[in-house]
């Protein structure tokens, strides 16, 4: 039988866990990318980002005490990717991760659910995110959430584009 998912705010205790859980999460990217320094450095990216001060909520998803996934919420454009320019205000979601042996078993979903509650709290009438299409599964499932794709708010990284999906609430 499956334990219960739980989704709180990371905790101090929890950090190191996080960060792992979410840079094995997102090793399965490596292979994509055609140059080796840009995935190093989207590396060292994802694992700096626990300590990010400008991150408003990290959310953990757990089953007992073993960390199945996180994600990062932000409330804005400027403090999720130094881009005022997107005029975002609204709360954003960034790397959400599930470790793979957690993956089908919901834990995704629970994360977005639990980000579009906060979203709701905090007032907002929008939810966005930002993607590649390096990552078609992740698509489907904001797709199936009822995110749509706001091209108004999408941007060049490197050699990708990555776009963004936006939900109203």
């Amino acid at each position: 039988m499956l334990k219960q998912i739980v989704i709180e705010e990371l905790k101090e205790e929890d950090k190191e866990t996080v960060r792992r859980v979410l840079v094995e999460s997102y090793e399965q990217y490596e292979p994509d990318y055609t140059d080796p320094q840009v995935w190093k450095d989207y590396r060292e990216s994802i694992v700096a980002s626990i300590d990010n001060p400008n991150v408003d909520k990290i959310l953990v998803a757990k089953s007992g005490q073993e960390v199945l996934g996180s994600l990062q919420l932000f409330l804005s454009s400027e403090d999720a990717y130094q881009k005022p320019e997107l005029l975002i205000f609204s709360p954003i979601i960034r790397l959400l991760g599930v470790h793979p042996e957690a993956r089908g078993r919901g834990v995704a979903q629970e994360l977005i659910r639990a980000s579009v509650s906060y979203a709701k709290i905090k007032g907002a009438s929008q939810l966005y995110l930002h993607t590649s299409d390096k990552m078609p599964k992740a698509i489907r499932l904001y797709e199936w959430f009822g995110f749509k794709r706001d091209h108004t708010k999408e941007f060049q990284n490197h050699d990708i584009q990555v776009k963004c999906y936006r939900l109203d609430l």
